[in-house]
């Protein structure tokens, strides 16, 4: 990572790139990265297999910024087809050409490069990359993001002495394209091969390192591909301070459910002998449980660890939901700006319309296929945004999924919801399905007000927590089971709600949100990067003026 404001060894299209930006981020720090993704062989689980490497790395390198950085990330795809990155709870304020899922930037075609310009606009907190198409994802090519507070702001801890990335997901020993393969041909999935922490499968992790009496930031994201997780440290409390961007109240848990798609921070104390204790994560619902370990290691450790590793729970749902509830904003933190989270009211705002989305499976056409509210979405021949903005007819519809369930069987089309610029809209994610399930939205960060067993009434606002929900981009659904959320439709552009269950993603579990508003300024919505690929029925086509 190099940081500079020398320009002119700069490509001249990047250099006009930054120049935009510089109108309105002048003074915000700009931090430049290039990268070139490869093929590589692995060892996740012992065997070789085919990796996608970042720079040579499995995990990817990660990315360290502050509040309003300018991100600019040249990336170089050599692979043999096409690739996307996308940056999973960065909000791309006012400018989801970046956000890097099919609906709103053409691929990184073979051989060729594609320069990212990010900023980490009024954000915080621990996030996570991965590739998005493909279903890439269970090669690899992922790594974390960390955005720290700007130096005056006040964080509601005092610094760790140690501030550690922990990528924790399931991993099949196939090769991605054998995965798609079976996708592709209407099967599902057999169940993951093993669990990884940081690219690693059981006891092949380096360890943690930690000094007797200090107090260690761990920023932990669910990478996997479908497995909800409970992350334990043995003879050790976990403290939760930051969830997904907001600074959380300081609870301690023995262990923590992190689901597919979410991110936690937690403080651990090395407050216990110097020596060797397990660091286990497993899975959560599934028979068999899958298991894997690592060390936290004292300095000066006088041994190994002793007795077995710890166990959690498996199948308890009850205990989830219950820690999830007890998971809350703190509202006397300060977030990305020097006033209190919980100076925003949201409990008070009346909402102006409530979405029903119900997720289901079944076949179509004689092969497997995922849906939300009866439509399982398939790509259109050009991403959604970049035919919004040329204006190309016929590529999306506008309302092609309703907004509550009818009970039709399952159809497929390039399925598209229309919400207004600045509403405030409660969306339920109800789940009549036997599995737990997961859901996010790129763009933005919602308030999760409720959760509960059964069907969701207009009843159940009565058990809402309109002072303290926890504000995230990432939420679980638990199996017949409800979520709400509260969300302000503040940031202009096509957003992908999404299913975290990568291969229910693939086969068509989610949908873009068209949040529109007929105003052209840039103060609600940025216009098409000069340097954006153009693709499908795009193909040929002037960005902007250079």
């Amino acid at each position: 990572m190099a940081i500079s404001s020398m320009r002119s060894s700069l490509p001249p299209l990047l250099c006009l790139c930054i120049s935009f930006f510089a109108i309105v981020g002048a003074d915000d720090p700009y931090r430049f990265f290039n990268w070139n993704v490869t093929y590589g062989t692995i060892y996740p689980l012992g065997l070789p297999q085919q990796g996608i490497l970042i720079n040579g790395q499995f995990p990817g390198p990660d990315i360290h910024s502050v509040t309003n950085d300018n991100i600019i990330i040249n990336v170089y795809n050599s692979l043999d087809e096409p690739f996307l990155l996308s940056w999973n709870g960065i909000q791309q304020r006012r400018n989801s050409y970046e956000d890097g899922v099919y609906g709103t930037t053409c691929p990184i075609p073979p051989g060729k490069n594609f320069t990212y310009i990010l900023q980490m606009k009024d954000q915080i907190g621990s996030f996570y990359y991965f590739p998005s198409l493909g279903f890439h994802k269970a090669a690899g090519g992922f790594g974390g993001i960390r955005i720290l507070s700007r130096p005056r702001i006040p964080v509601p801890f005092p610094d760790p002495a140690g501030d550690y990335t922990v990528l924790v997901g399931d991993w099949y020993q196939a090769n991605h394209t054998t995965l798609r393969a079976q996708l592709d041909n209407g099967s599902m999935l057999p169940l993951p091969d093993g669990i990884l922490i940081n690219g690693r499968g059981p006891n092949r992790t380096a360890p943690f390192n930690v000094e007797q009496g200090k107090t260690y930031r761990l920023r932990i994201s669910n990478v996997g591909l479908q497995s909800s997780l409970n992350f334990r440290i043995q003879g050790h409390r976990l403290k939760v301070v930051e969830v997904e961007g907001t600074h959380s109240l300081q609870t301690e848990f023995s262990s923590l459910d992190i689901h597919v798609g979410q991110s936690y921070s937690v403080l651990v104390t090395a407050d216990q002998p110097a020596q060797d204790f397990y660091i286990v994560v497993s899975s959560r619902f599934t028979t068999p449980i899958l298991t894997t370990t690592t060390i936290l290691r004292y300095a000066n450790s006088a041994g190994s660890v002793q007795g077995p590793p710890p166990g959690g729970p498996t199948i308890q749902i009850d205990w989830s939901l219950n820690q999830a509830r007890a998971i809350r904003t703190n509202l006397t933190a300060s977030g990305p700006r020097p006033n209190p989270q919980g100076s925003y009211h949201y409990g008070l705002i009346n909402t102006t319309k409530t979405i029903v989305l119900s997720n289901s499976a079944g076949l179509v056409n004689g092969k497997q296929r995922y849906a939300v509210n009866s439509v399982s979405f398939i790509p259109a021949d050009t991403p959604l945004k970049v035919a919004d903005f040329f204006k190309i007819g016929g590529v999306f519809r506008v309302g092609s999924i309703s907004d509550w369930p009818n009970g039709a069987g399952i159809y497929e089309d390039t399925s598209v919801m229309g919400a207004d610029y600045r509403a405030f809209v409660e969306i339920v994610f109800q789940n009549n399905e036997d599995l737990i399930q997961s859901w996010h939205l790129d763009g933005y960060s919602f308030f999760v007000v409720g959760m509960d067993g059964g069907q969701w009434t207009s009843n159940s606002r009565n058990q809402y927590n309109l002072r303290d929900a926890i504000a995230r981009c990432t939420t679980q659904v638990y199996p017949k089971s409800w979520t709400a959320i509260y969300v302000a439709l503040d940031n202009v552009g096509m957003w992908n709600l999404r299913s975290e269950f990568w291969a229910r993603q693939y086969l068509g579990q989610q949908f873009y949100l068209r949040v529109y508003t007929p105003s052209t300024s840039l103060r609600d919505e940025y216009p098409i990067p000069k340097n954006a690929l153009l693709c499908g029925r795009a193909t040929g086509r002037r960005t902007r003026p250079l």
